[in-house]
């Protein structure tokens, strides 16, 4: 596929944002320009190798301010540095299946979010408007099987399908990590079993919110309750994107291209991702 100026690129990520509210706060310590050229001039202590009178000398002198510093950079600006103390699960991100459990079906150890094939993360996507504002349950199969004879369209194995409830329509605001529909174990197997490895949602989780979830368990008192969509993916291998958003800006059903590829992180159970559509 070819990218021009014909193309519409449709940005379905939500923003990592230290200001806004998460479960696990987002930590960022910032060294600016100024700070920057100093923490640069610094590393000349380092340079010196393992002669530790040079380095004495060195640091000595960048005390007392006779070494590289920010007075000797450009508009005495150095280059800024940003850390920042986050989860893998914050902001728009993919869950591998190691995520879901360690094991597979076959036994074997679960895909990390580095054993993913790339080729999951780059195809033909499916858009199912399933937004209601009366409907609180999770999402059926009867639903989506509706939704697509709706359509007229037949899921294709390697499909991404993106789910749309509305729910971002919350983010920045406590009532998003409690407020949306989540997908049933069923509907979730029914699009693995037509051959989709990735399903995204544009709600804060795949499955139910928690406190329903936990309801549910002590009411009844049965595992199957707990993350059920989640725990799927022992049995059956595949991802999910949770945190899109912006998919009321998709034109199409179909015949679109998502672009939904993790951060590679070693080993993670998931990992962040810039989701586009490409219309």
């Amino acid at each position: 596929m070819n990218l021009n100026s014909k193309c519409n690129i449709i940005d379905i990520s939500v923003a990592i944002d230290v200001k806004g509210w998460e479960p696990s706060p987002v930590k960022r310590k910032i060294i600016d320009h100024k700070q920057g050229a100093d923490l640069l001039g610094k590393t000349l202590i380092s340079m010196k190798g393992s002669n530790v009178f040079l380095k004495i000398i060195e640091f000595v002198k960048h005390k007392c301010g006779f070494g590289l510093s920010h007075k000797n950079f450009p508009e005495e600006k150095g280059l800024s540095l940003y850390t920042y103390e986050l989860t893998t699960h914050t902001g728009t991100h993919l869950d591998a299946p190691y995520h879901f459990g360690d094991i597979n079906q076959d036994g074997e150890n679960a895909k990390s979010i580095t054993d993913i094939p790339l080729e999951w993360c780059f195809g033909n996507g499916v858009l199912l408007d399933l937004e209601s504002l009366d409907v609180t349950e999770p999402i059926s199969k009867e639903e989506v099987i509706a939704k697509l004879a709706e359509i007229n369209y037949q899921i294709k194995p390697s499909d991404i399908v993106l789910l749309k409830t509305g729910g971002d329509r919350y983010i920045g605001t406590p009532q998003y990590f409690t407020t949306f529909r989540g997908v049933s174990l069923e509907a979730t197997e029914y699009l693995i079993d037509c051959g989709v490895k990735i399903i995204g949602i544009d709600s804060f989780g795949f499955d139910p919110p928690f406190h329903k979830m936990i309801q549910k368990y002590m009411l009844k008192k049965e595992k199957k309750y707990l993350w059920p969509a989640h725990f799927l993916g022992r049995k059956k291998e595949y991802c999910h994107i949770e945190r899109l958003t912006n998919l009321n800006k998709i034109k199409k059903t179909n015949d679109f291209q998502v672009c939904c590829f993790p951060i590679k992180l070693s080993d993670s159970d998931a990992a962040w991702c810039r989701a586009v559509v490409i219309e």
